[in-house]
């Protein structure tokens, strides 16, 4: 004030021209200024207004006269005690008083002030007048509580996510952790809070690093790191946020969560992918990829592949059942995977194909871990109860002298397989261009086969079935020949499997059937008498449900007995036992015959035998081979014919060659016979010729 006035008396001399320009200043700064500015008189106890700048009356809603009102006056009850106590506040202490308030202003408004209250005092000392300064700080204060209220929401989110936080210094220090974070670091340290992130993840030094040089540089970055505390891991995904403060990182905001459960069933779903559910082996889209990586980056070396198929699986299968069969490819899948080899892999192909892949393998080595696996093979399987022998056959072939693809070699090998099943199962086959020609007769015989019964290419023959004891033909086995116009003669070795796995077995056996049928009819037509037929079934025929029904119409068509047919099926037929006696039982009520074919070799015991309605059981002609001087089979034979008699069951021996092997059978009560020794198979012209044969009278 003093510097205002020295200002003004320098430049006018008179007192009234001084206090005139004070009074234009004071006035253009009272109406101009923002500021609320309220002079107040204290008179005994009230405060009244003596002046009051343009702004202030306009905020308080002042009317014209407002000179000497009270605040009572102006204001309602409870601001106007509110702010007389801030005005006694200052007359006690007869020195400047500030305070903050929130005023409801006359439109409706709420404004926030920040008021400073200064006394002017007498000569006396008493406070006369109370000058009141009341800045509007609304906007400040919205910022304010803006500032909390997003502190509030930051310290909520950082509190309750579930997502741990971790606040670092740009060394790397933890400044602060929230809940989540503090119970994720928990299972490696009890205080988390100032220890640096690099005693933390000690084992991911280098992601560490890279962590932090990126957000120290403004930029975010995440990395997925493991850690290991007593033999337990577990997977954490990181990620970095820099804290910009007024354009610089002043600090690191670090986010973990933990991805153990993700990276597990990352893990399962993978090993699904490449690996067989039922043996744990890896599976064929996993030697598709290994095949191809294999043969690209190791190009220049030789490589041996081995396909792998185990003889006679489909009849276990079908026979024990598929738990059996199962339980088999799981052990079998044990004794592959123990090949001494320096390196390979073990796939399951599908079913009960095996594919090995042996790197960096030539032929002789491969040929030696062949017959590594034929004798590992050796050795008998315990299937829970079972005791079962199986033999693998094996393809091989070779990179790249058979083929540089992936499927090249695949394909050679199956080829080399077929040709090991071929020549007799049990043994292993290196692949060779010329089998190309053998897969090219497989094309040609399941293309003839599909056409045989419609060229008459098919015929049937006759096998005569004797009674030892007298010698007497008592009936014939129908045999099924087929002379290709293409292909030749074409052994049923050859073509019957080929028809069974093609399905072409159910339209020829058919056939067979009708054919028997009539043959029947013309010997009776031609005078040659009813004769008897064993007719063989596939276990595809017996498995149709018109099976019965098709016998029946056969019978009355041709008008034949059935006494004359018996119908012959293998025991792997029978290996649902409650649906095969059901079946045998429909073809009993017909009066046909059943037989068991080639009994001995399969699984069926001697015990379930009492729920067929069985006949006649025929021996596999492999007992009959060696049964003379083998003691084991003959003791099998003698267990046969034995049980056999006490269940009133006729026994047929097949594959008779030589009289010693005749008399051994009848020494031991076998009553019939079948075999080179008496005759090969006949056509029914040598037959209806002059075969000298006895007819079977009814019954």
């Amino acid at each position: 004030m003093n510097k205002l006035k020295k200002a003004i008396t320098e430049d006018f001399s008179s007192e009234e021209n001084i206090e005139k320009i004070e009074s234009i200043i004071f006035a253009i700064i009272l109406e101009h200024i923002k500021d609320l500015v309220f002079l107040m008189k204290v008179d005994e106890g009230q405060l009244r207004y003596v002046f009051v700048n343009d702004e202030g009356v306009r905020h308080a809603g002042l009317p014209d006269h407002y000179g000497g009102m009270a605040l009572s006056d102006v204001m309602d009850k409870s601001t106007s005690l509110h702010l007389t106590e801030m005005y006694r506040t200052v007359i006690e202490l007869k020195e400047p008083y500030s305070f903050q308030d929130q005023v409801q202003l006359s439109d409706g408004s709420v404004m926030f002030g920040e008021s400073m209250l200064t006394p002017i005092l007498n000569d006396k000392g008493d406070v006369i007048y109370i000058i009141s300064v009341t800045r509007d700080i609304s906007d400040r204060m919205l910022e304010r509580q803006k500032l909390i209220e997003s502190e509030q929401r930051y310290r909520s989110l950082f509190d309750h996510t579930n997502d741990s936080i971790l606040s670092l210094n740009l060394n790397g220090t933890i400044l602060s952790a929230n809940p989540a974070a503090i119970n994720l670091f928990k299972r490696v340290t009890i205080s988390i809070t100032g220890k640096s992130i690099f005693k933390l993840f000690e084992q991911n030094t280098a992601e560490t690093e890279k962590l932090l040089t990126e957000a120290s540089e403004g930029r975010t970055f995440e990395t997925d790191v493991k850690l290991a505390v007593k033999s337990k891991e577990w997977h954490l995904h990181l990620k970095t946020f820099p804290i910009v403060l007024n354009g610089s990182v002043q600090g690191i905001y670090l986010f973990a969560k933990d991805v153990s459960d993700q990276k597990r069933h990352e893990a399962l779903i993978s090993h699904m992918a490449f690996h067989d559910a039922l043996t744990g082996l890896l599976n064929r889209t996993a030697l598709e990829k290994h095949l191809k990586d294999c043969l690209s980056s190791d190009a220049a070396s030789v490589h041996a592949l081995m396909y792998i198929d185990l003889d006679r699986f489909k009849w276990l299968n079908d026979t024990a059942g598929h738990s059996a069969g199962d339980l088999l490819l799981q052990k079998v899948s044990d004794r592959l995977q123990s090949i001494a080899a320096p390196s390979f892999s073990v796939y399951r192909h599908g079913g009960d194909e095996f594919i090995l892949l042996f790197r960096n393998t030539d032929k002789l080595e491969a040929t030696s871990y062949a017959k590594q696996i034929l004798d590992l093979f050796a050795e008998p399987y315990y299937l829970n109860e079972l005791v079962y022998f199986v033999s693998p056959s094996i393809g091989i072939s070779l990179y790249p002298e058979h083929g540089i693809s992936g499927e090249e070699l695949i394909a050679g090998a199956d080829l080399a397989l077929y040709e090991a099943k071929h020549q007799g199962r049990g043994q292993f086959q290196v692949f060779h261009f010329g089998l190309h020609h053998r897969s090219k007769r497989l094309l040609d015989m399941d293309s003839g086969l599909r056409q045989a019964i419609e060229n008459d290419e098919l015929h049937l023959v006759y096998q005569p079935q004797i009674n030892l004891e007298t010698g007497a033909t008592e009936g014939f086995e129908a045999l099924v020949r087929w002379e290709s116009e293409v292909l030749g003669n074409v052994s049923p070795a050859e073509f019957i499997p080929a028809a069974e796995e093609s399905g072409l077995i159910i339209p020829i056996g058919e056939w067979i059937m009708e054919e028997a049928f009539r043959q029947l009819a013309e010997w009776r037509f031609e005078g040659f008498g009813d004769q008897c037929i064993s007719i063989n079934l596939s276990s595809k025929q017996f498995q149709q449900r018109n099976l019965p029904e098709m016998i029946r119409s056969l019978l009355q068509t041709y008008q034949i007995m059935p006494w004359q047919i018996t119908l012959e099926v293998t025991e792997s037929a029978l290996h649902h036992q409650k649906e095969a006696s059901l079946v045998l039982k429909k073809l009993k009520e017909i009066g046909v015959g059943i037989a068991i074919d080639d009994f001995g070799s399969g699984l069926t015991s001697l015990q379930s035998l009492k729920t067929y309605p069985v006949d006649l059981l025929k021996i596999d002609p492999a007992f009959i081979k060696g049964g003379i001087s083998d003691g084991k089979d003959a003791a099998v034979i003698a267990s046969i014919v034995h049980f056999a008699q006490s269940l009133s069951l006729e026994v047929l021996a097949e594959g008779i060659e030589t009289e010693n092997q005749a008399e051994w059978l009848l020494s031991l009560n076998c009553n019939r016979g079948q075999g080179f020794y008496f005759s090969g198979p006949l056509l029914p012209s040598e037959i209806s010729s002059g075969f000298s044969c006895s007819t079977k009278k009814a019954p």
